[in-house]
């Protein structure tokens, strides 16, 4: 059984492009196995276009501008040539409700196939599967004309080896249970000029809460603006929650926490041709801390002396080297076919290079709209790359 663990560990390490040594420090990294073969064509650079059920992953806050029924699910066995009964698997839905918004749900299971359970001299025992589940409720709702906002709440449960199978083993540490919230956020067209005018509006606001006590004149807030109607912002802050308890509370591990963020222009929006360009970041907030001071210490506690001398050393720092970059595209036809290309850069985990994918739509009684979509993505040193194939139901 050692044996399997370990490889199963190095697979982990290669199929999630997050950096290795916070791979170290988190448990449950498979909430970070990003569903839908969309995203996987295009560099999953998707947190600012999301508009199909797998929002409740990507942006909970993107699917405040969903009102049709969705269903979406993928299905994955990356190293079936190596462990037939290694695979993952994520199912997701949302609903838009008059005047309440949207409500869904994500499930996400991966199961690392069946061990043996062995003795000191090898004899067989018993054996058993080893998983990791998440249930999810997501929530998505419209404030604005073009802001929406969003929350998931899941439950998670870390089943990799019973109790008194050797927890001492390699990778192996128990069954564990904890819980995490997600908050999303939507933004349709930038305004760059409220951006750069934000502090002076905030102090402004500020001054004038004050003034409404006093009596005194408020201020105008500064209206200067640049914007940019066809360029959307996401952000997604991900799984913030407890440590996760195997064995006892000192054997805790963090969570993966994770923050998300990145752009999408819509370049062309015609009656046969659309045209998107993503661009997202990407970086795992994980260390020993607790999680209100893991949100600002996950930022600099890898920087070492000499990371600010130059600005290379600084680029090549392994606090810079976390992050994870994602630029993709996609053009779609007739509402019909679509083609995705993109390219993901992880340095510090060693996964680099182009993506590629299609997507087919066909439409019956004039009511349900069918997807299936294809990526071929590369996939790290154990190989070139991955393939995955989802497919969504929308009414």
């Amino acid at each position: 059984m050692k044996s399997k663990v370990i490889i199963l560990t190095l697979i982990l390490i290669m199929l999630i492009p997050i950096a290795a040594n916070a791979i170290s420090e988190a448990a449950v990294i498979f909430l970070l196995i990003e569903p839908s073969a969309r995203t996987g064509g295009m560099g999953q650079a998707y947190v600012a276009q999301t508009d199909d059920a797998f929002a409740g992953y990507w942006n909970p806050g993107a699917m405040a501008f969903n009102r049709k029924k969705q269903f979406a699910s993928m299905f994955s066995n990356w190293w079936g040539q190596i462990f037939s009964d290694m695979y993952y698997f994520h199912l997701a839905g949302n609903n838009y409700i008059e005047d309440l918004g949207n409500v869904g749900f994500a499930a996400t299971y991966m199961t690392y196939g069946k061990q043996d359970h062995l003795d000191e001299d090898n004899n067989l025992l018993s054996t058993f599967e080893s998983y990791d589940l998440s249930v999810a409720a997501t929530y998505g709702y419209q404030v604005s004309q073009k802001t929406g906002i969003g929350i998931a709440f899941k439950f998670i449960v870390s089943d990799l080896a019973p109790e008194g199978t050797g927890s001492s083993e390699i990778g192996v540490k128990g069954r564990g249970m904890s819980y995490a919230f997600d908050l999303g956020l939507k933004q349709k067209g930038v305004d760059f000029g409220q951006i750069l005018v934000s502090p002076y509006n905030g102090v402004l606001s500020l001054y004038n809460g004050i003034a409404s006590l006093g009596g005194f004149t408020k201020a105008n807030l500064s209206d200067y603006s640049i914007l940019v109607e066809k360029l959307d912002f996401g952000f997604n802050f991900q799984n913030i929650g407890p440590n996760i308890t195997y064995i006892n509370e000192s054997q805790s591990d963090p969570l993966p926490m994770n923050l998300r963020m990145g752009f999408s222009f819509r370049a062309l929006e015609s009656k046969y041709n659309k045209f998107c360009i993503n661009a997202d970041m990407n970086k795992m907030l994980a260390n020993d801390d607790p999680v209100y001071k893991r949100i600002f210490t996950s930022w600099t506690d890898d920087f070492e002396d000499g990371d600010f001398d130059s600005i290379t050393n600084f680029n090549n720092s392994t606090e810079i080297r976390e992050i994870i970059w994602g630029v993709g595209a996609e053009y779609t036809y007739l509402n019909l076919l679509s083609l995705r290309s993109g390219y993901l850069l992880d340095r510090a985990g060693d996964i680099k290079g182009f993506s590629f994918g299609a997507g087919v739509n066909y439409t019956f009684n004039k009511t349900y709209l069918v997807n299936i979509d294809y990526a071929f993505q590369p996939g790290g040193d154990l190989q070139d790359y991955n393939q995955t194939l989802s497919l969504k139901l929308e009414f």
